[in-house]
């Protein structure tokens, strides 16, 4: 049931804009750490989630190939009526971003921009940066060419760590299993003794405490998804975009005010739903973006 809202006098065509949701889409279920950092830092606003299910991984896949699932996903969730779109993948994000922004002419936000921004925010007047992520994030290069962006001089190094995806999705937050795999992945890191180091996939900040026991504490951990809150939250109130209406009452994750799409997988979608988030999504649908295109 929805909670009770209390309504602004503002009713001029901007403040309807600002009452629709905010869209976030991922290659699967990572983006849900996307969802849950908007969620917290905005809970006056509503979320529209597309988990691309069917189609996941996005990272074996080719440029043309990401580009396209990515507007497919883009023109979706832009058909459901929202005023911001949220690009929680990585790969989506660092491949695909010019594409969905000339197709839906909406404000767009990535995570990779905002997640090598903060890294630099964080380290300056010298940042040393470490960025984790998948193999086809890393293989891009994209989180470094942001860094350099931000700072030209900052000494960088990446690693991929693709077994940390399956591990969070099973929970796998505290097995001693897991902390070995830790170790063999980020011993390099150790050694370059960064300032930051980049969660650049999703589903990293599930296993935040395995990888800052082994990195070590002085090493601050940036979450992409939470430095992408800081952005949108921007965004909105520059343009003016933020929901005039006042949500009464304490927000849940994953309740009725927001709604999740699944194109595959949805009993499975719920399932890592809870272990990531604590609660299965109220309003969870499976649905045929190749039919939705025809409506």
């Amino acid at each position: 049931m929805n909670e009770i809202t209390e309504q602004s006098p503002i009713a001029d065509g901007k403040s309807q804009l600002a009452e629709l949701p905010i869209g976030i889409f991922d290659s699967g279920v990572g983006g849900l750490t996307v969802y849950r950092a908007l969620h917290n830092r905005l809970p006056n606003e509503h979320f529209i989630y597309l988990g691309d299910t069917a189609r996941v991984p996005y990272g074996t896949k080719s440029l043309a190939t990401v580009e396209r699932y990515a507007i497919e996903n883009s023109q979706f969730l832009a058909s459901r009526g929202i005023k911001m779109l949220v690009v929680a993948c990585n790969t989506a994000s660092a491949l695909a971003l010019p594409k969905i922004r000339a197709q839906i002419g909406l404000d767009v936000v990535g995570v990779i921009g905002p997640g090598a921004r903060k890294a630099v925010e964080v380290t300056n007047p010298n940042p040393r940066i470490a960025v984790i992520a998948t193999e086809a994030t890393i293989q891009s290069d994209a989180y470094a060419a942001s860094i350099r962006q931000a700072a030209k001089d900052a000494e960088i190094i990446q690693t991929a760590c693709p077994l940390f995806v399956p591990l969070a999705e099973e929970n796998w937050t505290l097995e001693p299993e897991t902390f070995s795999i830790a170790r063999k992945y980020l011993s390099k890191i150790i050694e370059f003794a960064p300032e930051a180091l980049v969660l650049g996939c999703t589903h990293y900040p599930i296993l935040r405490e395995v990888i800052q026991q082994t990195v070590g504490a002085r090493v601050k951990l940036i979450d992409s998804g939470a430095a992408c809150a800081d952005e949108v939250e921007k965004l909105l109130h520059d343009k003016g975009l933020a929901n005039p209406n006042k949500v009464t009452g304490e927000r849940r994750l994953c309740d009725d005010l927001d709604h999740f799409y699944v194109t595959d997988a949805a009993e499975r979608f719920a399932r890592v739903a809870e272990r990531f988030l604590g609660s299965q999504p109220a309003k969870l649908e499976a649905v045929e973006l190749d039919e939705l295109k025809k409506d």
